[in-house]
């Protein structure tokens, strides 16, 4: 359609999508932020307007006994663009809403219409890449708003308020203050726990085979053993996980060590025979262009990314225009981005890398939903990664996104398996090999590898021409002792593959649900696993006892069914959400019937198999639990707190032993500090093991300390080191610039840090490889030289430098948001207009002193606006976190601070 001239007000969610779209839009165009949603359940007793603040279902946000009414209040961090974005429709002739085509971008849009109440047209303009031909159509094609879409978000809403407003006040009674649970949280939660518990019932079985080194004309191979005396050697597979035994039934040979060796000397003379070649062609099909789910997946075992990470980075992406919207279950490639795609095959790898037709791939996911396209680079013509000025995370997804399209319209990998059988006596041999006779879409992009030309490389592994009768000569034979291992525990990746193939949740929210298992404090993520804590441990089965449905995969995967359905119509919300709270078998009486069952002695306790004691969860956190005699001849009980550090994996007997006897028994001595003449101790504290300089004693109430590096093993702690440890922090010398450099440990880690005078610091974290007690001037120097990292990872675009009376430097980034600077913990977005090159150090200080002002800021303020204020005024943040008057009993105590707690209930 044509618009009429007049003034067009445009709302998008965020302030670099705005920029973005206005370079494609009409002069008389306005385009305006709202900052994500601008309404929504309460979130904290504060919010809850004060019409309802005596209603019973007021903290929940859904009145239950009228429709499932929800209570939507706009929270007070979006009032000013609320303001905003009714002054600026203030004289518009229409109203565009072009939020993202998905539930939440529709929502979105309702929810903004529903507060502004404009009396202009509107229209509802969508489109899935910022280019300016795609933003053209959407003006041509707009639509009325899809209000199934609007409902099936609503749904969901309701649907997690009700789970998590519901079960986590159980859990706080019951378990721990401040857990949370969720509908898809709880079971990716479980799947965590599970896998855990298979990983210690594991029982690692042994076995031993033989590799073989020949040689054939020139050319070396290796090959194992298969088969004794026509009995196949048993592997790894063959293996019961629960006894560490053979597998009841099998009919395989277990070589013994001295077995093994024995045949290995036999075979080290003996004459070698080629009795089988066979050679077998396969092809092997390109992968279709990334979704959502398998985008976050490749991300984390290529990049490296977290899931939030990718998720963040590729927001960014989208909305500057690189890639095409990001939150996508479709491998649907449009026919212009087919050939944008088959066009760099041709000019970077040639014709003959072309697949002979256009390919299209089908979505096979489970409840796949939202018609867009797979994740692509934008535009007609696709930018190569070289071309586009991005760097850093950015340019390693946007490469990442560029080679798998591109890859999806190259011709097949075609390669020739190859296997020889070799016999020597009674002993079977295979060699196995592969060539690759075209490499095909390979050349581009190979699953799961940073570097298509290595992973070439890596995929072929020639054999000499061999043939039946040729006699090889053995070079080496080596017997090889095996264990059997457990189950790996889920990497980031692994977790969203699972989650997705049994449709549990919706790939979109799969980032959020692991950002808040781990915050939440639910599982730890380290060299890229997920390990489940105690507090995952007992949740989960007090969640498996009482209410197993919540936690079954299958049940929660229909549930997303219906949601899905509810969507498209098929279903009604409202009979749904109400068979699933109300009633007999509703959630509400669920848990009304169980909270008297369940014992909080019981459900605090963890029992693990093969330990000593028991584990409980504390207010503080998990600690050991046994029963000793004391030395009057009576039985007691001894507790010993475990540090944060330690996870079920982690605990056996002999660790469990260790802190119980430091506890019943006093600190272990390491030795003495020769300077002061006070032993040194190796203590296990909340926060993990610290070392200790002399005890604690009215003289000395507070005795030196200094955690153990991240790394370094208890048990294999020195005297040396811990005096070291104690002695921090160590001077290096001074910084080219002036100012005395020192290597000390933090909170964080290890760090080194440059005192540039009047009080300024600048702090570098250590990399992995540096040891606090060994890094030199030379690489602290190094270190210092480098950029700081802001949110994200993000390096700065500047430092503007440090105000006076301040101690920290204000730096620029550029954000999710856009543009904003940062002080500390405190960070303020540019306003409209300003830019890299425009904002000064002043400018900068104001805004974030506004910011402090608010109360939102977390942490503390920075030094030019705390000296704006009284040292004694407390910011306005605190008001709204305490109740005036204290609730009189302890139920309405747990209800008024039911939304404080669980602000992110699970999606």
């Amino acid at each position: 359609m044509r618009w009429s001239v007049g003034h067009t007000l445009v709302i998008v969610e965020s302030p670099t999508k705005a920029r973005t779209i206005r370079g494609f839009l009409p002069k008389d165009f306005k385009v305006e932020a709202s900052m994500g949603h601008v309404r929504d359940l309460p979130n904290n007793a504060s919010e809850i307007p004060a019409a309802h603040k005596g209603e019973k279902w007021a903290n929940l946000g859904v009145n239950t006994a009228s429709a499932f009414e929800p209570l939507y209040v706009v929270p007070k961090d979006k009032k000013k663009v609320v303001k905003e974005l009714k002054d600026a429709l203030k004289g518009a002739d229409q109203l565009l809403l072009a939020t993202d085509e998905d539930r939440e971008g529709e929502s979105i849009s309702w929810h903004l219409l529903q507060l502004l109440s404009p009396k202009v047209p509107v229209k509802r303009m969508v489109f899935h890449e910022i280019t300016k031909e795609a933003i053209g159509r959407a003006l041509e094609q707009t639509r009325e708003l899809d209000m199934e879409l609007v409902h099936a978000q609503e749904t969901r809403r309701i649907l997690d308020r009700l789970v998590g407003y519901t079960l986590s006040p159980l859990l706080w009674k019951k378990v721990a203050w401040g857990l949370s649970a969720g509908r898809v949280q709880s079971v990716a939660v479980r799947l965590l726990v599970q896998r855990e518990r298979a990983r210690r019932a594991f029982k690692s079985g042994s076995y031993w085979d033989l590799k073989a080194r020949l040689e054939q004309a020139g050319g070396g191979f290796e090959a194992k053993l298969t088969h004794l005396k026509g009995e196949r050697i048993a592997g790894g597979s063959d293996f019961d996980e629960s006894t560490g035994d053979l597998k009841a039934g099998s009919k395989v040979k277990l070589l013994s060590e001295a077995e093994a060796k024995a045949l290995q000397s036999q075979l080290q003379a003996a004459p070698w025979t080629v009795a089988e070649v066979e050679e077998k062609p396969t092809v092997r099909k390109p992968v279709p262009p990334f979704t959502t789910s398998t985008l976050q997946q490749e991300a984390n075992r290529k990049l490296r990314l977290s899931a939030r990470d990718t998720m963040r980075t590729a927001q960014g992406l989208y909305e500057r225009g690189f890639i095409t919207y990001m939150r996508t279950d479709s491998v649907h490639l449009s026919d212009q981005a087919i050939n944008a795609a088959r066009s760099c095959v041709a000019a970077k790898y040639g014709k003959d890398y072309l697949s002979p037709a256009p390919r299209q791939f089908s979505t096979k996911a489970r409840n796949a939903q939202e018609a867009h396209e797979a994740i692509r680079p934008a535009g007609e013509a696709f930018r190569t990664p070289n071309e586009t000025g991005l760097k850093d995370k950015d340019l390693a997804l946007y490469e990442l996104i560029w080679k798998r399209t591109v890859a999806s319209q190259m011709a097949d990998a075609r390669l020739t398996m190859l296997s020889v059988e070799l016999q020597s006596g009674d002993a079977s041999f295979r060699a196995s090999g592969k060539r690759i006779d075209f490499a095909g879409f390979f050349r581009a992009y190979v699953e799961g590898s940073d570097d298509p030309d290595a992973a070439l490389e890596g995929q072929e592994v020639l054999l000499p021409a061999l043939k039946v009768g040729d006699s090889p000569t053995c070079k080496a034979v080596e017997a090889l002792g095996h264990q059997t291992q457990p189950p790996a525990r889920y990497s980031e990746a692994a977790l969203v593959k699972m989650l997705e193939k049994e449709g549990i949740g919706r790939p979109s929210t799969y980032a959020s649900i692991i950002g808040t298992i781990v915050d939440r404090g639910y599982a730890t993520l380290a060299n890229n696993a997920l390990t489940p804590s105690f507090t995952a441990f007992a949740v989960t089965a007090l969640l498996e006892e009482h209410f197993p449905d919540l936690v079954d995969t299958s049940f929660t995967a229909r549930m997303e069914t219906t949601l899905d359905e509810i969507s498209q119509g098929q279903v009604q919300w409202l009979p749904y959400l109400e068979s699933f709270y109300k009633g007999e078998k509703g959630l509400e009486t669920q848990v009304q019937q169980r909270e008297g069952d369940i014992d909080p002695g019981v459900s605090r306790t963890v029992e693990l198999e093969g330990l000593p004691c028991v584990v409980r969860i504390g207010r503080f956190g998990a600690y050991l639990e046994t029963k000793r005699v004391a030395d009057d001849g009576t039985e007691e009980l001894l507790k010993a707190t475990l540090p944060q550090e330690i996870t079920p994996a982690d605990l056996d007997a002999d660790k469990a032993e260790l802190i119980l006897r430091q506890k019943a028994d006093g600190p272990e001595s390491l030795g003495e500090d020769p300077e002061t003449g006070d032993q040194v101790y190796l203590l296990f504290g909340q926060y993990g093991p610290y070392v200790q300089r002399g005890q604690v004693s009215d003289e000395t109430p507070k005795p030196k300390r200094a955690s153990l590096p991240k790394g370094v093993k208890p048990e294999e702690l020195s005297l040396e080191d811990a005096l070291g440890l104690l002695r921090l922090p160590r001077h290096l010398g001074e910084h080219p610039d002036g100012g005395k450099i020192e290597a000390g440990l933090g909170r964080f880690g290890p760090y080194v840090v440059h005192h540039k005078g009047k009080g300024e610091k600048d702090y570098r974290s250590l990399k992995a490889e540096d040891d606090v007690l060994m890094v030199g001037l030379s690489r602290a120097v190094e270190l210092l030289a480098m950029p700081k990292k802001g949110r994200g990872g993000r390096t700065a675009l500047k430092d503007l430098g440090t105000p006076e009376g301040g101690d920290e430097a204000i730096q620029l980034f550029d954000g999710p948001y856009g543009l904003y600077v940062k002080q500390g913990k405190v960070n303020a977005s540019l306003p409209e207009g300003t830019t890299a090159d425009t904002i000064t150090l002043e400018q900068a200080v104001e805004l974030l002193a506004a910011k402090a002002a608010t109360g939102k800021a977390k942490g503390r303020k920075p030094a030019a606006a705390a000296a704006k204020k009284p040292a004694a005024k407390k910011p306005a943040a605190a008001k709204t976190t305490t109740p005036k008057k204290p609730t009189t009993t302890k139920t309405g105590r747990l209800r008024a601070s039911a939304v404080r707690v669980i602000k992110a209930a699970d999606r």
